[in-house]
């Protein structure tokens, strides 16, 4: 639902199917913004985050996290937390704010 969203928004939207899968898209693609949830497969969005922040070419992409889970991620240096149920113009509104600053408030912009 969110893809289709962004997708209609104008957005380029390239998926991945679990976090060793946006790994690998992360060191052969630029992107400009990631949106993740931090229950992955394989690899948690939060160790995703962490090695993203690790190499240079990937540690200032603005992240936001869309996610259900309840656990605290105010210590993660990310553009946005967004607790579910999050709309799909919500998340539009935040990825559009993200790209244009860089950051906006954390737990429901």
């Amino acid at each position: 639902m969110y893809r289709t969203a962004l997708t209609l928004a104008g957005f380029d939207v390239q998926e991945a199917v679990d976090g060793l899968d946006a790994l690998r898209r992360l060191e052969h693609q630029q992107v400009d913004l990631i949106v993740l949830d931090v229950l992955l497969p394989d690899i948690s969005g939060i160790s995703l985050r962490q090695e993203a922040a690790a190499h240079a070419h990937t540690r200032d992409i603005p992240i936001v996290i869309v996610t259900g889970s309840s656990m605290d991620l105010s210590s993660l240096d990310v553009a946005c937390v967004l607790r579910k149920p999050v709309s799909p113009e919500q998340l539009i509104a935040t990825v559009r704010r993200c790209l244009k600053t860089g950051r906006v408030d954390l737990e429901g912009a």
